[in-house]
């Protein structure tokens, strides 16, 4: 594996820990002692190679598919992929259950499905934003400005959703 290849890798690999919120120390302990920080911090320096097996391991761990992990261009060529939905945990349960009941359970089940109980935000795909806003009876401009306004989902979701309308 090539060096600057290696680097690409590990900075995929840090990006995802730390966007769960998880220190090295933090994933050694999650995983129970299986990730030790010293080897985990070593792939994300591109110190060390890891093998297809490990990083497969280590992908399923994240909850991420392996290719997320994975250096290089974007399957379609986009110059920029659209940014990332994600909610809010924390904030959504101050929104009253009269407005956010039906966000809440279809968090609960993608958490469920995914073995992601890490409690604080929670990424969607375009797919369950579409799902939502039938529930909600709204288009997906109009609910992910709502999701905005409650402060659970990040302004630029808006651009996601102007990226998906394009597509």
């Amino acid at each position: 594996m090539s060096s600057d290849y290696a680097k690409q890798l590990g900075a995929k690999l840090r990006a995802i820990r730390t966007q769960q919120g998880l220190s090295l120390h933090g994933v050694e302990e999650k995983s129970q002692g299986r990730w030790k920080a010293v080897v985990v911090g070593s792939y994300e320096r591109g110190d060390r190679a890891v093998t297809v097996q490990r990083l497969a391991e280590l992908a399923d761990f994240y909850g991420v598919p392996v290719q997320e992990l994975l250096p290089g261009g974007t399957p379609n060529g986009a110059a920029e992929p659209p940014p990332r939905l994600v909610l809010d945990l924390e904030r959504l349960q101050t929104v009253p259950s009269d407005q956010a009941g039906p966000l809440q359970r279809y968090a609960a089940t993608i958490q469920s499905q995914r073995g992601d109980y890490n409690g604080k935000v929670l990424s969607i795909r375009q797919d369950d934003l579409r799902t939502l806003a039938v529930i909600y009876d709204q288009s997906p401009s109009v609910l992910t400005e709502q999701l905005i306004g409650w402060g659970v989902l990040n302004p630029e979701a808006r651009r996601a959703v102007e990226h998906q309308s394009n597509a």
